[in-house]
Protein backbone atom coordinates (compact mmCIF):
# COMPACT_ATOMS: atom_id res chain seq x y z
CA UNK A 1 0.00 0.00 0.00
CA UNK A 2 1.11 3.42 -0.69
CA UNK A 3 1.45 5.80 2.06
CA UNK A 4 -0.01 9.29 1.83
CA UNK A 5 2.35 12.06 2.73
CA UNK A 6 1.77 13.59 6.08
CA UNK A 7 3.52 16.27 8.00
CA UNK A 8 5.72 13.60 9.42
CA UNK A 9 6.55 12.02 6.06
CA UNK A 10 6.98 14.65 3.33
CA UNK A 11 6.56 13.72 -0.32
CA UNK A 12 9.78 13.17 -2.17
CA UNK A 13 10.31 13.99 -5.80
CA UNK A 14 13.17 13.11 -7.99
CA UNK A 15 15.16 16.29 -8.86
CA UNK A 16 18.40 16.91 -10.63
CA UNK A 17 20.83 19.57 -9.57
CA UNK A 18 20.56 21.30 -13.01
CA UNK A 19 16.83 22.03 -12.77
CA UNK A 20 17.23 24.28 -9.73
CA UNK A 21 20.43 26.04 -10.87
CA UNK A 22 19.45 29.69 -11.41
CA UNK A 23 22.74 30.58 -13.13
CA UNK A 24 22.13 28.02 -15.87
CA UNK A 25 18.57 29.27 -16.40
CA UNK A 26 19.81 32.87 -16.59
CA UNK A 27 22.48 31.87 -19.08
CA UNK A 28 19.92 30.13 -21.30
CA UNK A 29 17.60 33.13 -21.15
CA UNK A 30 20.40 35.58 -22.03
CA UNK A 31 21.53 33.37 -24.90
CA UNK A 32 18.00 33.13 -26.30
CA UNK A 33 17.46 36.90 -26.01
CA UNK A 34 20.84 37.61 -27.60
CA UNK A 35 20.09 35.33 -30.56
CA UNK A 36 16.65 36.94 -30.95
CA UNK A 37 18.27 40.40 -30.96
CA UNK A 38 20.81 39.39 -33.60
CA UNK A 39 18.01 37.89 -35.69
CA UNK A 40 15.89 41.04 -35.42
CA UNK A 41 18.84 43.27 -36.36
CA UNK A 42 19.66 41.04 -39.34
CA UNK A 43 16.06 41.20 -40.52
CA UNK A 44 15.86 45.01 -40.05
CA UNK A 45 19.18 45.85 -41.75
CA UNK A 46 17.91 45.79 -45.36
CA UNK A 47 15.08 48.15 -44.41
CA UNK A 48 17.41 50.54 -42.56
CA UNK A 49 19.97 50.42 -45.37
CA UNK A 50 17.27 51.32 -47.92
CA UNK A 51 16.93 54.73 -46.22
CA UNK A 52 20.46 55.78 -47.24
CA UNK A 53 20.58 58.27 -50.13
CA UNK A 54 21.30 56.83 -53.55
CA UNK A 55 24.49 57.56 -55.46
CA UNK A 56 22.87 60.37 -57.46
CA UNK A 57 22.00 62.30 -54.32
CA UNK A 58 25.44 61.77 -52.81
CA UNK A 59 27.08 62.98 -56.02
CA UNK A 60 25.00 66.17 -55.98
CA UNK A 61 25.68 66.92 -52.32
CA UNK A 62 28.99 68.55 -53.20
CA UNK A 63 30.34 70.03 -56.39
CA UNK A 64 33.70 71.27 -57.59
CA UNK A 65 33.89 74.43 -59.65
CA UNK A 66 36.81 75.63 -61.76
CA UNK A 67 37.19 79.35 -61.07
CA UNK A 68 39.89 80.01 -63.69
CA UNK A 69 37.51 80.99 -66.54
CA UNK A 70 35.57 83.51 -64.42
CA UNK A 71 36.67 87.05 -65.30
CA UNK A 72 37.09 89.82 -62.70
CA UNK A 73 33.66 91.44 -62.21
CA UNK A 74 31.80 88.42 -63.59
CA UNK A 75 29.18 86.40 -61.73
CA UNK A 76 28.30 82.86 -62.76
CA UNK A 77 25.41 80.67 -61.66
CA UNK A 78 25.81 76.97 -60.95
CA UNK A 79 23.24 74.48 -59.69
CA UNK A 80 23.92 72.84 -56.33
CA UNK A 81 21.44 70.64 -54.43
CA UNK A 82 18.67 71.90 -56.70
CA UNK A 83 19.25 75.62 -56.02
CA UNK A 84 21.29 78.23 -57.83
CA UNK A 85 24.63 79.40 -56.46
CA UNK A 86 26.17 82.72 -57.40
CA UNK A 87 29.95 82.77 -57.66
CA UNK A 88 31.30 86.27 -58.13
CA UNK A 89 34.87 87.21 -58.95
CA UNK A 90 34.74 90.50 -57.11
CA UNK A 91 36.57 93.57 -58.21
CA UNK A 92 38.66 95.64 -55.81
CA UNK A 93 35.76 98.14 -55.92
CA UNK A 94 33.28 95.44 -54.80
CA UNK A 95 35.49 94.54 -51.86
CA UNK A 96 36.12 98.15 -50.87
CA UNK A 97 32.40 98.99 -51.11
CA UNK A 98 31.47 96.00 -48.91
CA UNK A 99 34.08 96.70 -46.25
CA UNK A 100 33.29 100.36 -45.72
CA UNK A 101 29.64 99.74 -44.76
CA UNK A 102 29.03 100.48 -41.05
CA UNK A 103 27.52 97.49 -39.23
CA UNK A 104 24.76 99.72 -37.84
CA UNK A 105 23.36 100.18 -41.36
CA UNK A 106 22.86 96.45 -41.88
CA UNK A 107 19.60 94.65 -41.16
CA UNK A 108 21.53 91.38 -40.62
CA UNK A 109 24.98 92.58 -39.46
CA UNK A 110 27.85 90.50 -40.80
CA UNK A 111 31.28 91.66 -41.88
CA UNK A 112 32.47 91.10 -45.42
CA UNK A 113 35.46 89.19 -44.04
CA UNK A 114 33.08 86.67 -42.40
CA UNK A 115 31.42 85.96 -45.75
CA UNK A 116 34.59 85.07 -47.70
CA UNK A 117 37.61 82.84 -47.10
CA UNK A 118 40.79 84.55 -45.93
CA UNK A 119 43.23 84.95 -48.77
CA UNK A 120 40.44 84.52 -51.32
CA UNK A 121 38.58 87.78 -50.67
CA UNK A 122 37.89 88.25 -54.37
CA UNK A 123 35.58 85.20 -54.44
CA UNK A 124 32.05 85.54 -53.09
CA UNK A 125 30.02 82.32 -53.10
CA UNK A 126 26.39 82.44 -51.99
CA UNK A 127 23.08 80.68 -52.45
CA UNK A 128 21.14 82.63 -55.10
CA UNK A 129 17.79 82.52 -53.32
CA UNK A 130 16.22 85.63 -51.77
CA UNK A 131 15.67 85.16 -48.06
CA UNK A 132 12.24 86.81 -48.25
CA UNK A 133 10.13 84.43 -50.36
CA UNK A 134 12.68 82.33 -52.24
CA UNK A 135 12.89 84.27 -55.51
CA UNK A 136 16.13 84.39 -57.51
CA UNK A 137 17.72 87.86 -57.42
CA UNK A 138 19.24 89.54 -60.46
CA UNK A 139 23.01 90.00 -60.32
CA UNK A 140 24.67 93.33 -61.08
CA UNK A 141 21.53 95.30 -60.23
CA UNK A 142 20.18 97.57 -57.51
CA UNK A 143 21.27 100.61 -55.56
CA UNK A 144 24.01 98.84 -53.63
CA UNK A 145 25.99 97.45 -56.51
CA UNK A 146 28.86 99.84 -56.15
CA UNK A 147 30.66 101.30 -59.13
CA UNK A 148 31.28 97.80 -60.48
CA UNK A 149 27.62 96.65 -60.24
CA UNK A 150 28.35 93.77 -57.89
CA UNK A 151 25.07 94.01 -55.97
CA UNK A 152 21.89 92.00 -56.34
CA UNK A 153 18.25 92.99 -56.73
CA UNK A 154 15.16 90.82 -56.23
CA UNK A 155 12.49 92.31 -58.53
CA UNK A 156 9.61 90.35 -56.95
CA UNK A 157 9.41 92.42 -53.76
CA UNK A 158 12.32 94.86 -54.03
CA UNK A 159 14.96 93.34 -51.75
CA UNK A 160 18.44 94.67 -52.48
CA UNK A 161 21.76 93.11 -51.53
CA UNK A 162 25.20 94.72 -51.54
CA UNK A 163 28.50 93.53 -53.03
CA UNK A 164 28.83 91.04 -50.17
CA UNK A 165 25.32 89.58 -50.52
CA UNK A 166 24.06 91.33 -47.38
CA UNK A 167 20.48 92.63 -47.25
CA UNK A 168 20.42 96.42 -47.42
CA UNK A 169 16.87 97.33 -48.44
CA UNK A 170 13.51 95.62 -48.81
CA UNK A 171 11.55 92.93 -46.97
CA UNK A 172 14.19 90.17 -46.90
CA UNK A 173 15.14 89.48 -43.26
CA UNK A 174 18.56 87.84 -43.76
CA UNK A 175 21.68 88.03 -45.91
CA UNK A 176 22.06 85.60 -48.79
CA UNK A 177 23.32 82.32 -47.38
CA UNK A 178 26.99 81.45 -47.77
CA UNK A 179 27.29 77.65 -48.18
CA UNK A 180 30.09 75.59 -46.70
CA UNK A 181 32.98 75.52 -49.16
CA UNK A 182 36.74 75.10 -49.31
CA UNK A 183 39.43 75.94 -51.83
CA UNK A 184 41.17 72.89 -53.26
CA UNK A 185 43.59 75.13 -55.19
CA UNK A 186 43.65 78.86 -55.92
CA UNK A 187 41.40 78.26 -58.93
CA UNK A 188 39.26 75.31 -57.79
CA UNK A 189 36.62 75.26 -55.05
CA UNK A 190 34.59 72.44 -53.49
CA UNK A 191 31.12 73.45 -52.37
CA UNK A 192 29.21 71.28 -49.92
Amino acid sequence: MSQKPTAATPATTHTTPESHDPSRRDFMMLTACGLAGVGAASAAWPFINSMNPDAGVLAASSIEVDLAPIQVGQTIKVKWRGVPLFIRHRTPGDIEEARKVPMGELKDPETDEARVKKGHDQWLIMVGVCTHLGCIPLTGEGEFGGSDKGGLFCPCHGSQYDTSGRIRKGPAPKNLTVPQYSFLTDSRVKIG
